[in-house]
């Protein structure tokens, strides 16, 4: 028993967005229901630990998905098996509340909630997602000390700017954030459940440290076995550890630091039991996915799985353990941090580009592949952007007859349709291979623009807005499903709004087509001028001095036509000519002006 089985009655699945939402449930009701959890847990426990050396991944039982996700247990694809149908269990580790949080941070989070939005909104799988906030810690604690102020305040302070940060880039929040202060009397227990069944020992300073010797060669899931850690490890400090490479549970207090009653004296817990412990209070001893930067495989994820499998006595505690690439800055081989000092803050990242842009960013990469951020991949993912927009631009103006095209082959559109989306349903189901599916969508654009040919003069030629609008509705649900808005970027011709903008826009472009399709109308003379069999040679002379003379008169409206066009560009407003026909739209676009004043 474990709290996944007291929640599931309470949750419900809403027929139209497909995800769970947690009905009266807030975080005091897991602390209630914890010690109840850790009670039976320790009751029901099994005394048969499996001691042998196998590291062997073992294919969990329970409800196929159709899915393949890199594992980095097996360091390979292995198909989505979770334990329960349409149900994924999902722990992440959360942030370390002691400073603003930066782009590498972003890129994670960001990126796994692309796959947490593919898999519930596309595989209709419910993602039942814990993340942890570490509020207490030796960089929280410096930092307080160095600002004069509470360990308490301090956390709390940047746990809202990390919400805050999230919510700008349209990262979805977990189902319940548990906070490691709050889960203290759990960490205790789960400390004494791993020493009862001596795999961890207390040292007369009051310390508890995890017996690595004492799982044999089963240590090192993930990586393998033991790797440099620098230090990271174990603390080399205490000269009571049997061994250097154990690690703290429980840290004796020091003066003037926070600490919690023990059974080993006042002290606080280690960096890698808080999750350990949270996740097995909420999940128990079986837990689907777990996901975080690849930096934290080791020590910190390595880690969470001896000491799990040590509590629990089992062969295998995580089915899936999910990592996302590094992000690094253009040029340099390290990982963004702040430590290296070589960060971004996400604030400072709004003053030049949109959340749009960095989740399409985001996109164009595999997850779990290491990505190089700079001007030149962000302008990428701009442009990428923006194709997008021209494009609902062009079909909206087509569909509403402001853009008069060639006939359009819409038996082909249609087919191109129908193999795009079993594309994209192919390349997500691969290991959510959104590169892939960001490709099948831009081909689909480009057979689009193709069919969108302009002409100069109306036809007879009926338009094909049906298949259009199928197309657009297909890409529009397709990004909303990753978390990427079009309309947020743009207002194209004949949808709705509550603003002026568009309206205003709309006049002005109008106005504009009216003085370029009257500054153009001496193309109407050539037909005149090709069949003059009958005109004197003074009279052919006399049209065409008389049409030279129009262009003439007219060529300053075109000019003024072509000035206001490029002004208005830098302002967002995009208009394009075709023929006698102008379409428009409006993107975000942030002045210098803007900028300054942003800051």
């Amino acid at each position: 028993m474990c709290i996944i089985n007291h929640l599931l009655p309470f949750w419900r699945l809403t027929s139209k967005t497909r995800v769970f939402e947690l009905s009266s449930f807030k975080a005091r009701t897991f602390q209630k229901i914890n010690a109840q959890c850790f009670n039976k847990v320790n009751h029901l426990r099994s005394d048969t630990l499996c001691t042998g050396s196998e590291k062997k991944w073992q294919k969990p039982m329970g409800f196929d998905t159709g899915l393949k996700t890199y594992n980095s247990l097996t360091k390979g694809k292995e198909p989505l098996i979770l334990a329960k149908e349409g149900i994924a269990t999902w722990y992440s580790c959360g942030p370390t509340v002691y400073d603003d949080a930066h782009l590498g941070h972003a890129c994670s989070y960001v990126r796994f909630d692309i796959v947490q939005r593919i898999l519930t909104r596309v595989f209709g799988i419910n993602v039942i997602h814990v993340m942890v906030i570490t509020d207490i810690d030796d960089k929280i604690i410096k930092r307080a000390s160095e600002l004069n102020m509470s360990s308490t305040v301090l956390a709390r302070l940047y746990e809202e700017e990390f919400k805050s940060d999230m919510a700008a880039l349209k990262v979805l929040p977990p189902t319940v954030y548990m906070r490691v202060t709050e889960n203290i009397p759990q960490i205790i227990a789960f400390i004494e459940g791993i020493i009862n069944n001596q795999h961890a020992y207390a040292t007369p300073k009051g310390s508890v440290y995890f017996d690595i010797k004492s799982i044999g060669s089963r240590y090192g899931k993930l990586m393998g076995g033991f790797v440099d850690s620098g230090g990271e490890l174990g603390d080399t400090g205490d000269t009571d550890k049997r061994n250097a490479r154990d690690f703290a549970l429980w840290k004796a207090s020091k003066p003037q630091e926070p600490f919690w009653e023990s059974p080993w004296g006042k002290g606080r817990p280690g960096w890698h039991i808080e999750c350990s412990t949270i996740a097995s209070t909420v999940f128990g001893s079986q837990l689907d996915i777990h996901s975080g930067g690849i930096d934290l495989a080791f020590p910190h994820h390595e880690n969470e799985i001896a000491q799990c499998e040590a509590y629990h006595q089992c062969a295998q505690w995580g089915n899936y353990f999910l990592h996302s690439g590094h992000l690094h800055l253009k040029g340099s081989e390290e990982k963004m941090s702040k430590s290296l000092k070589n960060f971004i803050t996400i604030k400072d990242f709004f003053q030049t580009f949109s959340a749009n842009e960095f989740r399409m960013f985001c996109l164009l990469a595999k997850y779990r592949s290491a990505i190089d951020y700079s001007d030149a991949s962000m302008n990428e993912a701009k442009s990428v952007l923006s194709s997008i927009s021209s494009f609902f631009s062009d079909a909206g103006a087509y569909m509403t007859g402001k853009l008069l095209c060639q006939s359009v082959d819409e038996g082909f559109l249609w087919e191109r349709l129908a193999a795009a989306k079993v594309n994209v349903q192919t390349a997500l189901t691969d290991d959510f291979d959104t590169p892939r599916a960001i490709d099948e969508i831009m081909g689909l654009i480009h057979h689009g623009n193709r069919q969108l040919q302009a002409v100069t003069k109306g036809g007879q030629s009926s338009r094909s807005p049906a298949v259009f609008g199928a197309i657009l509705s297909y890409i529009e649900g397709f990004l909303d499903t990753v978390g990427v808005s079009v309309k947020e970027n743009t207002c194209v011709p004949g949808e709705s709004s509550h603003g002026t903008l568009p309206s205003v826009v709309e006049q002005l472009v109008s106005f504009r087509s009216q003085v370029r399709s009257y500054a153009l109308a001496t193309d109407d003379l050539a037909p005149v001028l090709s069949d003059c069999s009958q005109l004197s040679e003074e009279r052919k002379s006399q049209l065409k001095e008389h049409r030279k003379q129009q262009i003439r008169e007219r060529e300053p409206l075109l000019k003024a036509c072509d000035v206001l066009r490029r002004d208005l560009a830098p302002l967002g407003i995009n208009i394009k000519d075709r023929g006698n026909t102008s379409t428009w739209e409006i993107k975000e676009k942030r002045t210098e002006l803007q900028k300054e004043e942003a800051n």
